[in-house]
C-alpha cells in the first residue's frame, strides 16, 4: 500500500483555518453570541420600563436614553469582538447620520476600526496557504504579536531574506468561508439599526459592496499604486510600496518604516516635528484626493496616519499613509453633482442645490418642502460665517455639527454613502488639524485644490 503523502505546512495552513471556524462559517456562533446580545437586552429593557412605571415623563425619557446607549456600547464591543461584516456593520452605522439616534451613533464611533487581534497561530495558515509556503521560508523573521488590528486583518511586523523590513496584512481565517452567513446575519443587524429608514435594501447593498472590496487585498493594493501615482509631485507623503509576490487577496506585504503616530503630539513635539508642516501636508494631499483625483484614502483616522521617524523629520517632516482598504472613488455623476452643489451653495441658490439633491437621490418624494426648510437654514447659518472659501477650520468643524443636526432631524433626507464618506473624510482631516495645531489654516491650503475643481467643465 503507497504510503500517505506527508502534508506540507500550507497543507496544515488549510486545515487549521477549515475545520477550526466551522461553526462560524454555519453562521452558528454569531447567530447564539447575538441572540444573547438581544435577550440580555430584553430582560434588561423589562426591568428597566417596571421602573419608569413610577418616573416623571423627563425621567423616563432619561432612563430609557441612558438604556439605549449602554446597549449600544455592549453591542459595539460584540461587533468588534465578532470583527469582520460585524465590525464593518458597526463603523457603517456610525456614518448614518440621516439614520440613526445619536447616542446609539456615538457608541459605534468606539469601533474605531480598532479590534482584540489574534494570535499568530490563528493566522499564520492564512500566510501559508495564500502564498503558498511555510512562514520559515517567506520571511527571515515574524513579529508573533500584531502591530495592530482591525475589523478585517490584522498587522505583523516581519523581515525579508534580503533585510527589507515590511508588514504584512492577513485577513482572519474564517472570513472567506463565513462571508454568507455574515452577511445574512448583517443583513439582520442593518434592518435593526436602520428601522427608521424606507430604503434599507438600499443601505445593505452600499455596505455589502465596500465590504467586498475591503476584502480584497489585491484591489487595495491596486489603490495604493493608485493614490501613490496621484502624489508623486508631494516629496512630505508616503504611501508603502507593495510587495506584489508576496501578496494575494488575503495577504498584502507592504514595506515598513519607523514611524510616530500622527495623533501622538507628546512624542511629535518631542521630536522637534513641526506640526503646522505636518498640518499642510495632509491638507494638500486630501485635497488633491478629494477635488483633484476623485480617489481618496476615507479612513484618516490617527491609526493609519504617520510621521516617518527619520533625522528630517525636525525639518521637513514626511507623513506616512496606511490602510487603503477603505477608500473610496467618486462616481464621476455624483462628482459633477457636488460641484454644482457647491456653486449653487457660493450663489445662495436654493431651489438649485434642492433639484441637484433630487437627481442623486438625497430627497424622498414628498419631502421636499421639509427638506427644503433644513436647507435655508443651513444657508443662513453659512451666510451668517461669512464667505464660504474664507471659513477657518473651526468654523468648518461646527458647521459640520449643525448639518449633522439637520440630517438627524429632517425627514426625508437620505445620503448617498459615496457623499458620507467624502464628508467624514474633511471632517476627520479637519478635527485631525484642529488637534494637532488650533491656529493652522487648513481651508487656505484646501481652497487651491478646490478652485481648481470648482472650475472643471464636463
Amino acid at each position: 500500500m503507497d504510503r500517505p503523502t506527508p502534508a506540507s505546512p500550507t497543507d496544515h495552513g488549510r486545515a487549521r483555518a477549515g475545520g477550526r471556524f466551522t461553526l462560524r462559517a454555519w453562521g452558528v456562533s454569531q447567530g447564539v453570541r447575538l441572540a444573547g446580545f438581544a435577550a440580555a437586552r430584553l430582560a434588561v429593557e423589562a426591568a428597566g420600563r417596571g421602573g419608569d412605571l413610577l418616573a416623571s415623563a423627563e425621567r423616563r425619557a432619561r432612563r430609557r436614553s441612558r438604556r439605549r446607549q449602554a446597549a449600544a456600547l455592549r453591542l459595539a464591543r460584540l461587533l468588534g469582538d465578532l470583527k469582520g461584516p460585524f465590525a464593518k456593520a458597526g463603523q457603517f452605522a456610525s456614518l448614518r447620520v440621516d439614520v440613526l439616534e445619536p447616542e446609539v451613533r456615538e457608541a459605534f464611533l468606539t469601533l474605531q476600526d480598532r479590534v482584540p487581534p489574534l494570535p499568530l497561530a490563528a493566522v499564520a495558515g492564512v500566510i501559508e496557504s495564500e502564498l503558498g509556503a511555510p512562514l520559515a521560508s517567506l520571511f527571515a523573521h515574524f513579529e508573533p504579536t500584531p502591530i495592530g488590528a482591525a475589523s478585517v486583518a490584522q498587522v505583523h511586523r516581519a523581515r525579508l531574506h534580503d533585510g527589507q523590513e515590511v508588514a504584512v496584512k492577513v485577513q482572519y481565517p474564517w472570513l472567506a468561508r463565513s462571508l454568507p452567513a455574515d452577511l445574512a446575519w448583517a443583513r439582520r443587524l442593518l434592518r435593526w439599526l436602520g428601522g427608521r429608514t424606507p430604503d434599507r435594501e438600499r443601505l445593505f447593498a452600499e455596505f455589502a459592496a465596500g465590504l467586498a472590496e475591503e476584502l480584497d487585498f489585491l484591489h487595495e493594493a491596486d489603490v495604493a499604486e493608485e493614490i501613490a501615482a496621484n502624489l508623486a509631485g508631494e516629496p512630505q507623503v508616503v504611501v508603502p510600496r507593495v510587495h506584489r509576490s508576496l501578496s494575494s487577496r488575503r495577504v498584502l506585504t507592504v514595506d515598513w518604516r519607523p514611524v510616530i503616530p500622527i495623533g501622538d503630539r507628546a512624542a511629535l513635539e518631542a521630536r522637534g516635528v513641526p506640526l503646522r508642516d505636518v498640518v499642510a501636508v495632509l491638507g494638500r494631499a486630501y485635497a488633491k484626493q478629494v477635488f483633484v483625483d476623485g480617489l481618496f484614502h476615507a479612513d484618516p483616522h490617527p491609526g493609519n496616519l504617520f510621521v516617518i521617524d527619520e533625522p528630517d523629520a525636525s525639518v521637513r517632516p514626511r507623513v506616512l499613509f496606511v490602510d487603503f482598504g477603505l477608500s473610496k472613488r467618486l462616481d464621476p455623476g455624483l462628482r459633477r453633482e457636488m460641484r454644482l452643489g457647491v456653486h449653487a451653495l457660493l450663489r445662495q441658490d436654493v431651489p438649485a442645490f434642492l433639484d441637484g439633491m433630487e437627481r442623486v437621490g438625497m430627497i424622498a418624494p414628498g419631502a421636499r418642502a421639509g427638506v427644503q426648510r433644513a436647507v435655508e437654514e443651513m444657508f443662513a447659518r453659512i451666510r451668517s460665517e461669512g464667505a464660504p472659501l474664507g471659513l477657518g477650520g473651526g468654523q468648518v468643524l461646527a458647521l459640520k455639527d449643525e448639518a449633522k443636526r439637520l440630517l438627524s432631524e429632517t425627514p426625508g433626507l437620505q445620503l448617498p454613502a459615496e457623499l458620507l464618506l467624502w464628508a467624514k473624510t474633511l471632517s476627520y482631516l479637519f478635527a485631525l488639524g484642529a488637534r494637532l495645531d488650533p491656529d493652522a489654516d487648513l481651508m487656505r491650503t484646501t481652497v487651491p485644490y478646490l478652485l481648481r475643481w470648482l472650475a472643471e467643465r464636463d
